[in-house]
């Protein structure tokens, strides 16, 4: 039997686990994981600047691939609370990554020791698994164990932390017969699609409600053709969205308060049955759940069974992975169609494609400073299908939820539960370290970008390009927005003039010097007119230095995004001017028709 010490043990284990990339930072208590990570090879680390920004590139790492599971590492104490965010957005989102953690002695843990901290406790609520390890012995059957949790049932994280002397302790330990442990997923019966498409068989309009669990059992292929058989408009949720091109004769837009469709809405209202699959009914998405159940019955398939009803009680429910129920909703209705028992959907699809065209938001405006709309439309002109846009939230990211198109799953990379500010910079160098052939983009609004932009400098010392649009209006306008049903503007203003860059008026930061201080490139767009060139411009930049490129457009001051002010799904309100003639909205999925 071989003889190692326990953190080598663990680094042996993650690699045969299929880890490939770590992220993370090193410090006293948790260096001999990074001895034996060194010792070892194999794994490519990221040293983060910060190890929050050392989750969300774990985050993003993981969101980007079907089986990939980001791993975040760091020393005691504050490292392990500075994880907690990561945890918190990969636990709301069903994200798998894997935080390990150093810590003091275990003679010393309860003694106030410097950076002794209970993460254990703390990380509990946001983990599916949070342990400190005291016995050796037990290190590699806690790796074991955290990698088959986060890969059953509904994924999520775990947290292991491993106290210095148990790192160093050799225990017996082989790793060429070591093997993962079956992650267990429920399956639907097929007596239970049965009983779901005879539920749809009675509607004259259903809906099918795509969700992230789609994405994440790497089902978008079954999805499709399970549609495309019955017939059915698909509504994506925010996290689902990519399952199906937005271009596809079925994509009927998406729902909600905020990051929703015109016609996706419409629709929804009209609708009579639903079938929401790895969805859990986010409340951004339904609104008043009087409005959004009212007229319309409900089968929810989910693969955490106490999900189900957790909302709203659905007529009918089933406790399943999206990949084994869509296996079999795609059987069976293949079956329905050869004896022609299929009802005819195709009037109602029609509908929602003509509502697709008709019920369009404006987004060609040629003002100066740049309206926010302009920017989402040449995005469209300039990033292609294959590009994945990586975003968090505020006005930026629900704008561009409303006017940026996606076409392919994982394409959308998106925190949507936490939104924790600063997510995006981390996140996209996660994505592209995990898919460095592929165009990402990020979108932020200033606020965000400020949270965590010391990441940048991460990207250009590991070599990690990516496109960052940074929507600058020196305001927080997604609560300054939020602010007006108390009439106030309060502590949401981040103007001022910089007294070493007076041509910005009174918007502030520099972010051209900070981004290229920090090794990065960076354009600044004034005029609507020239955003296209410099995206261009910014994908050439990138390609040729190797590290993330910045283009920042100076946006009017106050900008109210579309959104309902009442938590009512069919009063969203249109503050701006919406599509009246094509050239209202060039980079539409569809024309517009008047």
């Amino acid at each position: 039997m071989a003889r190692m010490t326990a953190a080598r043990a663990a680094v042996e284990i993650l690699k045969r686990e299929g880890v490939t990339d770590a992220f993370g930072v090193p410090g006293a208590a948790i260096n001999p994981f990074y001895a034996a990570l060194k010792a070892s090879g194999g794994i490519d680390h990221t040293l983060a600047r910060h190890v929050e920004g050392a989750s969300h590139m774990a985050e993003g790492y993981t969101r980007t691939r079907p089986g990939n599971i980001g791993v975040c590492i760091g020393t005691s104490g504050p490292a392990g609370t500075d994880m907690i965010t990561g945890l918190y957005s990969a636990i709301g989102d069903s994200i798998p990554i894997l935080c390990i953690t150093g810590q003091a002695p275990t003679a010393v843990i309860h003694k106030e020791d410097f950076q002794a901290v209970d993460i254990a406790s703390i990380a509990k609520p946001v983990t599916k698994m949070a342990v400190t390890v005291l016995e050796a012995a037990q290190v590699p059957g806690v790796f074991q164990q955290a990698f088959h949790l986060m890969r059953s049932g509904r994924p999520g994280p775990v947290l292991i932390d491993l106290p210095i002397d148990v790192q160093l302790t050799e225990i017996e330990f082989d790793p060429d017969t070591y093997e993962p442990l079956p992650a267990y997923k429920p399956s639907a019966t097929r007596a239970q699609i049965e009983k779901a498409l005879a539920l749809l068989g009675e509607s004259e309009r259903p809906l099918i409600v795509a969700g992230g669990g789609i994405i994440n059992a790497d089902a978008s292929e079954l999805l499709v053709k399970f549609a495309e058989l019955t017939g059915i408009p698909v509504v994506p949720t925010l996290m689902g969205w990519g399952v199906l091109p937005d271009d596809h004769e079925l994509n009927a837009g998406m729902v909600g308060l905020q990051t929703s469709h015109r016609y996706g809405n419409a629709t929804f209202l009209e609708s009579d049955f639903v079938l929401g699959i790895g969805n859990r009914w986010a409340n951004r998405h339904t609104g008043k759940l009087d409005v959004y159940t009212a007229g319309r019955k409900f089968v929810h398939v989910d693969i955490e069974p106490t999900q189900i009803g957790k909302i709203f009680p659905p007529d009918y429910g089933i406790a399943s992975d999206a990949k084994a129920a869509l296996e079999l909703f795609v059987e069976a209705a293949r079956e329905l169609k050869a004896a022609g028992a299929l009802p005819d959907r195709s009037v109602w699809a029609r509908q929602a494609q003509e509502k697709k065209a008709r019920l369009q938001r404006r987004t060609h405006f040629d003002d100066i400073p740049i309206k926010p709309q302009r920017v989402y439309e040449e995005m469209n002109k300039v990033f292609g299908p294959e590009t994945r846009y990586v975003s968090t939230i505020g006005l930026s990211q629900i704008a561009g939820a409303q006017m940026l198109h996606v076409y392919r799953p994982r394409h959308w990379i998106n925190c949507g539960q936490a939104g924790p500010l600063g997510w995006t910079v981390p996140a996209a160098l996660g994505v592209a370290k995990a898919d460095p052939e592929a165009p990402v983009v990020a979108l932020s609004g200033d606020y965000d970008f400020q949270f965590m932009i010391e990441e940048l400098a991460v990207g250009a010392q590991h070599r990690i390009p990516y496109v960052h649009v940074l929507v600058n209006n020196s305001y927080l306008g997604l609560i300054r927005q939020a602010q007006r049903a108390f009439d106030i503007d309060f502590q949401v203003n981040l103007e001022f003039e910089n007294l070493n860059s007076p041509e910005l008026g009174v918007y502030g930061v520099d972010h051209i010097k900070v981004a290229e201080g920090l090794g990065c490139k960076a354009l600044r767009v004034t005029d609507p007119s020239e955003l296209g060139a410099a995206f261009e411009q910014a994908l050439k930049l990138a390609a040729e230095y190797r590290v993330p490129v910045v283009v920042e457009a100076i946006l009017e001051r106050v900008t109210n995004i579309s959104m309902s002010t009442t938590n009512d799904i069919s009063a969203v309100v249109e503050f701006e001017e919406v599509a009246t003639e094509p050239g209202h909205a060039p980079t539409s999925i569809k024309a517009l028709k008047t």
